[in-house]
């Protein structure tokens, strides 16, 4: 089994723990019950919700920030991020490979053309009893998609005793946000908890074009939360929560950097474009971006019931029973890479007339017209028996797991690439660049993608661990996956052969007399369009993909004394196939993967004048079959560019991960991390593209011999609190600051400019708590102190002549005021 890793933990809420025993007493659920931190032998980063406000996260990408082995991609939106721990990162249009679990229960599926669901959106970090990162495979208690880890949201339960707080909190770019949870007893067997957040702040970004708003990467939402804990009987407890999220904000949009004007020696007038647009943004500002998208943002509506049955059967035999229910709708209309495009008046030696002055984009993403991005349903069951034999010495889980995802509508988008629109949704549409080059109606298009996606899970699973001796243990697991996937997709591209004019056919030439016919020369025949009547249901196409495996785990700890702690443990994960209904013909699904992992550790802490613990932790990973994203490109402009996701690289991962924190005197407290990754992509199986394909040319994200995308070598954490030696009348006053460090950072691989630069951020707290002897709070908060300028993704698009990028967060800072009462 893994050995725990604290690789974040804070000291000030450790400390008091450390100093009066040497360990840490904080309780975690990384092996589905609650067990004290330093006892379980698995790697883990653990938050505490006082280490959550500091550090003021309110976003996934906040936590991978302060996370060493932990990277987050948060291009399609904070409502969209998706994680990646330790190599292992999530493709667009896969499955997640860190699983993200709130109270015991999966994240709600998205499955649309965009990244949606399977994560932790805006809300998701307020009133926490922890956030747990759990490293490594999860596939015994955790099931599929957790190659990478697992990341378990804990709420705070409902308590006996009457209690609460409100919050508010003031910073710049307009920041307001305001908190509130009140908890409650209700006579002697219920208890209830409510609580609530709501944040608005305006964008970093300011958008200099006449469409759209003022400012994007703004942040609005508000989450809610009721719990209910009812005992039944003394032996049967119900916990029921039922949350509700909603966001609505423009979105992030990223701001071309790099344009190239020739590629191989011919010109690009895309290229001409992008050039013509970088000069117009020269000295206007650092964080300046363009938008051409009418209406664009990014809205998320979520809600979810969880109900956990909990009986104590006996003092060995415990039964649960978790069942949740939810419901997920986002839709997404951004200008996803940054470009907007003015024709000129003379361009390329002709004269452009009366398309002089007309905006044209990349691809922008677009929901469709009255449908969402994602729209999806999430059931699931799991029953649960835990227990205990032969005087403790053997402890057991086992249970059934099911879960079914179910469209709640049709969804999907559409992506007009290199048109000039007045309207896309009513196709109101000129290939003004087409037009210019003499190649109207072939130089422009518009792709309308959509899908209904039905998911279909279960799981059979059993673990065991055995004390051999006092202290050693041998634990082993085996978990067995069956997974099924669903669509029914329509895939259609309409082309503009005069402005205005429409004429649709279907994305897939094997779709039938409405397709693309390729010709002899290799060429497309357009001639045969859909009649606009039948639009709405020609092209449809059903897609189905099955997938089952095995994972397992065995496992091995030593404590020859009661603050050490040694582990070795070897275990399978497993990540489902899928459907890709929006993939480029041929590539609409793809199989599972696999990854077999090493690894071995110590554990250490110690108390008296200078408590603390060092923690360290080695892994290898072989991992094969693995997801990777293939670009689908047409070199004559016909269809907009498109991916695929093909089975195609092998890889091989190692790392260490090292953990510390002391106590030198009264006050102080020092805890410091380092995340070391290696990681290889060993091979990449050429692909082949399908004869009569729409697209000519594939180009892979990722390259043999080199590492993985989103897999920095280096990370590092160490954060320092100092409380003052002030009177108790006065109240306990906290300085305490974050220096994080992340080395280079690959995004893509079709050029060099897809990495990321180093980046090193510093975050200050103030805190003052029992303002002299009272129930106020107050804190003064800075994130990025330095005002660092820094890039989180790389759209590299040099074939069309231009490379975006999507801006980080500059200097944010605010105040908090909290009133406790009881």
């Amino acid at each position: 089994m893994p050995s725990t890793q604290v690789w974040a933990q804070a000291a000030d809420a450790a400390a008091e723990n450390i100093r009066a025993s040497g360990s840490n007493d904080i309780i975690v659920t990384a092996r589905r019950q609650e067990e004290r931190l330093q006892d379980v032998p698995i790697s883990i980063t653990v938050f505490d919700q006082k280490q959550i406000d500091n550090r003021n996260v309110v976003s996934a990408l906040d936590l991978a920030k302060y996370t060493p082995s932990l990277a987050a991609n948060s291009r399609f939106g904070a409502e969209n991020t998706t994680f990646s721990i330790r190599g292992f990162y999530q493709e667009l249009r896969t499955t997640a490979s860190v699983a993200v679990y709130f109270a015991d229960v999966v994240s709600p599926r998205g499955g649309g053309s965009t990244s949606g669901g399977d994560g932790a959106g805006p809300g998701s970090f307020f009133d926490l009893q922890n956030v747990q990162v759990l490293k490594g495979p999860q596939g015994t208690l955790f099931g599929r998609n957790t190659t990478g880890g697992a990341i378990l949201l804990v709420p705070r339960k409902p308590e006996d005793t009457f209690g609460g707080y409100v919050e508010g909190r003031v910073g710049n770019y307009g920041m307001r946000r305001v908190q509130s949870v009140v908890n409650t007893p209700i006579g002697d067997q219920a208890r209830l908890r409510l609580g609530v957040d709501w944040q608005d702040r305006d964008g970093y970004l300011r958008n200099i074009a006449p469409t759209g708003p003022d400012r994007f990467a703004d942040i609005n939402y508000v989450a809610a939360r009721a719990s209910l804990v009812v005992d039944l009987t003394p032996d049967l407890e119900n916990y029921t929560i039922a949350s509700y999220t909603r966001s609505d904000n423009n979105g992030p949009i990223p701001k071309v950097t790099n344009c190239n004007t020739t590629r191989n020696g011919a010109t690009l007038p895309t290229g001409l474009l992008s050039c013509d647009q970088f000069a117009r943004e020269q000295g206007l500002g650092r964080y300046v971006v363009e938008n051409t998208v009418p209406r664009p943002g990014i809205e998320l509506d979520q809600w979810q019931i969880i109900n956990t049955t909990t009986l104590q059967a006996s003092d060995s035999l415990t039964i649960k029973n978790i069942a949740s229910y939810a419901q997920l709708t986002s839709t997404s209309r951004t200008e996803a890479f940054g470009t907007r495009w003015i024709m000129p008046e003379t361009f390329l030696g002709q004269p452009t007339g009366d398309l002089a002055g007309r905006e044209l984009s990349f691809v922008p993403v677009m929901a469709a017209p009255g449908l969402a991005s994602n729209d999806q349903s999430t059931f699931s069951e799991e029953l649960q028996f835990s227990g205990s034999a032969g005087a403790g010495r053997l402890t057991w889980q086992a249970g059934a797991y099911y879960e079914k995802s179910n469209p709640l509508g049709t969804y999907g988008n559409q992506n007009p690439s290199n048109l000039s629109c007045a309207d896309s949704d009513t196709f109101q549409c000129v290939d003004a660049l087409g037009r210019v080059l003499g190649r109207e109606g072939r130089q422009g298009s518009l792709s309308r993608q959509l899908t209904r996606t039905t998911f279909r899970n279960i799981g059979l699973y059993g673990q065991a661990t055995f004390d051999v001796t006092d202290s050693i243990s041998l634990t082993g697991g085996i978990r067995y996956t069956w997974d099924k996937t669903n669509s029914v997709a329509r895939k259609q591209v309409i082309r503009f052969p005069a402005e205005n004019d429409a004429r649709i056919y279907c994305l897939n030439p094997a779709l039938g007399p409405n397709g693309p016919v390729q010709n002899p020369d290799g060429s497309f025949d357009f001639s045969n369009s859909i009649d606009p009547a039948a639009a709405a249901t020609a092209c449809q196409q059903s897609i189905e993909q099955k997938s089952k495996a095995p994972t397992w785990m065995l496992g091995a700890d030593f404590k020859p004394a009661d603050n050490i702690l040694l582990y070795a443990k070897y275990s399978r994960g497993y990540r489902q196939g899928s459907t890709n209904p929006f993939g480029g013909d041929g590539f609409e699904t793809f199989g599972p993967e696999k990854v077999d992992t090493y690894e071995v550790g110590a554990k250490t802490s110690w108390s008296g004048a200078m408590p603390g613990n060092f923690n360290i932790a080695g892994y290898y990973n072989d991992f094969t079959d693995q997801q990777v994203q293939l670009g689908l490109i047409n070199l004559q402009g016909l269809v907009a560019p498109n991916t695929a996701i093909v089975n195609a690289g092998s890889s091989r991962i190692y790392g260490v991960e090292v953990e510390a924190a002391i106590s030198p005197f009264a006050g102080f407290d020092l805890s410091a991390s380092y995340g070391y990754l290696n990681t290889k992509l060993k091979t990449l199986t050429p692909v082949t593209i399908p004869p009569g394909s729409l697209y000519n040319f594939v180009l892979f994200t990722s390259l043999a011999g080199e590492a993985l995308p989103y897999s920095p070598k280096h990370q590092a954490s160490v954060t320092a609190s100092y409380s003052l030696p002030l009177p108790e009348s006065v109240g306990t006053v906290t300085l305490s600051g974050t220096y994080s460090y992340r080395s280079k950072l690959i995004t893509t691989y079709t050029s060099a400019e897809g990495t990321l630069r180093p980046l090193s951020l510093l975050d200050l707290n103030l805190n003052w708590e029992s303002v002299a002897g009272s129930p106020i709070d107050l804190g003064v908060f800075a994130t990025n102190v330095t005002n660092k300028y820094y890039y989180t993704h790389v759209n590299e698009q040099s074939s069309s002549g231009f490379i975006s990028r999507y801006l980080g967060e500059p200097r944010m800072y605010g105040l908090r005021v909290r009133y406790r009462f009881d």
